[in-house]
């Protein structure tokens, strides 16, 4: 995929299909993350939604489309990850689907519109607001990174690139805060000087993306 300015759906299967293999890779860290504010098992859920989610896409019959994709993997991901992974990432999935079903392929505008439709998911279904130490701290200023290229011009690889800088960025932010949602606001204070795991692994996501454009 190097120097792509569009993707399809058979390149949009092999990006899931990174970040698949991405998350089982960093499971035990996300889930090391988790056992210091959760209950421990971010990474496990993860990398069995994400598994589940490319079953799904696998049983697929051609020619695919981002719409049924999209279904496919949000269908896989909830009736096998745990807690609020499963229902959080399905709705990503089905948000940012139906933002962009109509479309063949997806060059920047379209790839930043399935992630805004992502997030406003995530900020919905997840009753979160930036600064509550969710993903949401990652995934918004990924956004707002797209949004920025876009309006810069700037090639594909390039942009995901900024958007990656940012969702780790802001998961490393989550660090300082204290919890506000979820088992973990149950530590108060005593959540601070941890990263969200949540956070932790939507970056992961928007660093998958970005090499996955820019190295093929």
């Amino acid at each position: 995929m190097d120097g792509i300015e569009e993707i399809t759906p058979a390149d949009f299967v092999a990006l899931l299909r990174l970040v698949c293999q991405r998350i089982a890779a960093e499971q035990d860290w996300l889930s090391e993350l988790d056992r210091a504010i959760g209950d421990g098992d971010h990474g496990s859920s993860m990398a069995r939604g994400w598994q589940a989610a490319l079953d799904a896409v696998d049983a697929l019959p051609e020619p695919l489309s981002f719409s049924a994709v999209c279904a496919a993997a949000a269908r896989g991901f909830v009736n096998s990850a745990g807690g609020a992974t499963g229902p959080l990432y399905a709705t990503i999935l089905m948000r940012g689907g139906a933002a962009v079903k109509d479309r063949e392929m997806l060059d920047l505008g379209a790839l930043a519109s399935f992630f805004d439709a992502a997030g406003r998911g995530i900020r919905e279904r997840g009753k979160s607001e930036p600064g509550d130490k969710t993903m949401l701290d990652a995934w918004l200023p990924a956004v707002a990174a797209l949004d920025a290229a876009r309006t810069d011009h700037k090639k594909l690889a390039e942009a995901l690139n900024d958007a990656a800088e940012a969702a780790e960025k802001g998961a490393e932010a989550t660090r300082h805060m204290a919890a506000r949602l979820g088992r973990a606001s149950r530590l108060g204070a005593r959540s601070q000087g941890h990263i969200d795991p949540g956070a932790a692994s939507a970056a992961l996501l928007f660093r998958t993306f970005a090499q996955g454009v820019t190295e093929g």
